[in-house]
């Protein structure tokens, strides 16, 4: 019998994290083909490697530890190694490490698989340039358009990103998997309610998509002692007229998993004493329903014009990027829920209301999504925290089914 091994875990997941760390805020920084981001490829790698796993990693660096059949279809599980800025400790890397040592249990036990288990630590997963990379060219839904367009918010090309680290974007058009037979994450929540219902452990019976607007305001920029107020075309105006109807917006077109939020804006010329004739700002929609999706956008829009007009302003809008919302696999998710059962733990069916790899990989096979709490719902932050007693029953949920899976399964697919 396969058994977890905690302090191994921890260890994974601490040498994960001595990539990117800030001593000064506690937040991790291993933005998507940033240099720490490589770094803890070449180490994860490594560490795959000296455990007897057969490892490579394609052309976006998706990398992928293989145990079990060489030639059979496999079982995929993981997550991403990429964060956001100062982000936090266990957001992506936790389920890689997890998934890693799940597969160290089953052959410390010496169980040998009769489907092959693959770890995967996928890349720019958290949308530095708008999309999931790593998984969107597993599955094969990358396009050449989006590649030759993709930017960050600086403005850096994707493509110029990926050349400095030593990859060819264009190879993301030739990485897609055909032999996945099933995907499982774990993952931690990122939101409260778990913590506030006192279960241990979700599975995600869909995920959100999400949309993102790229919007200028363009007024005049001016004395602010000198231009009257009834005169004024000021760009932080007409950021702050749009902003306060939000509420507004959800109201009439959104419902309880709707979220509408503006996280990043930019005034130029950016001085105390200036008008902003300028407002570059973000626009984050997230639904779980595709027709809300686009009714949410069109409203946002209908909503920045306004206010736009209403301040001498002009705008525009672009969207930067759109990625559906997907209903995950009910029959694995009931598997999950079953191997839960017979360990003991409860679980609640939950939506995901952030983006995640197995939203992306139910397009080519069946994906489940299992959450561990986060402490006070924090996420994207220093003072992210998961409890490791939830860890390891999170750990122990993905290696019943690891083993139920490698075993029999999907052993007559």
């Amino acid at each position: 019998m396969a058994f977890i091994d905690s302090d191994r875990l921890r260890s994974l997941l601490d040498g994960i994290n001595r990539f990117g760390f800030n001593p000064e805020t506690g937040g991790y920084n291993r933005p998507g083909y940033s240099d720490a981001d490589m770094a803890v490829r070449e180490w994860f790698a490594g560490t795959m490697q000296a455990e007897g796993l057969t490892v490579r990693q394609d052309g976006v660096a998706n990398l992928f530890g293989r145990f079990g059949p060489v030639d059979s279809p496999c079982i995929m599980a993981g997550s991403h190694l990429d964060t956001v800025p100062e982000g936090g400790a266990f957001d992506g890397a936790l389920g890689v490490a997890v998934a890693l040592e799940c597969v160290l249990a089953i052959r410390d036990a010496g169980l040998e698989p009769r489907v092959a288990i693959e770890v995967v630590a996928t890349a720019e997963e958290e949308g530095r340039f708008g999309g999931m990379l790593g998984s969107q060219s597993i599955t094969g839904s990358v396009t050449r358009k989006w590649l030759s367009q993709a930017t960050d918010a600086e403005g850096i090309r994707l493509i110029d990103a990926m050349a400095r680290v030593g990859l060819d974007a264009w190879d993301a058009l030739a990485a897609k998997r055909n032999d996945v037979l099933a995907f499982i994450e774990l993952h931690v929540e990122q939101g409260p309610v778990l913590q506030h219902r006192s279960v241990p452990l979700g599975i995600a019976h869909s995920v959100s998509g999400v949309c993102n607007l790229r919007v200028v305001l363009k007024g005049e920029a001016n004395h602010s002692g000198t231009t009257p107020m009834e005169l004024r075309a000021d760009a932080f105006a007409g950021l702050a007229t749009f902003g306060s109807v939000i509420p507004k917006i959800i109201a009439a077109h959104g419902d309880k998993d709707t979220r509408v939020t503006v996280g990043k804006a930019d005034l130029r010329p950016n001085f105390i004493h200036t008008i902003a004739g300028e407002a570059e700002f973000i626009v984050n929609i997230r639904d779980t329903s595709a027709d809300r999706l686009d009714t949410l956008e069109a409203a946002i829009r209908s909503e920045i014009a306004a206010a736009a007009r209403a301040n001498k302003l002009e705008a525009g809008i672009t969207r930067h990027s759109r990625i559906a919302p997907v209903k995950l696999d009910a029959e694995l998710a009931n598997l999950l829920r079953e191997e839960a059962h017979a360990l003991g733990l409860a679980t609640l069916s939950m939506p995901s209301g952030a983006g995640h790899d197995a939203q992306t990989m139910q397009a080519i096979c069946p994906s489940a999504l299992i959450f561990v709490p986060s402490r006070d719902g924090i996420s994207h932050s220093p003072q992210e925290w998961t409890d490791w007693s939830y860890i390891k029953k999170g750990a122990e949920l993905m290696l019943a089914a690891l083993v139920r899976f490698s075993m029999d399964r999907f052993v007559s697919t």
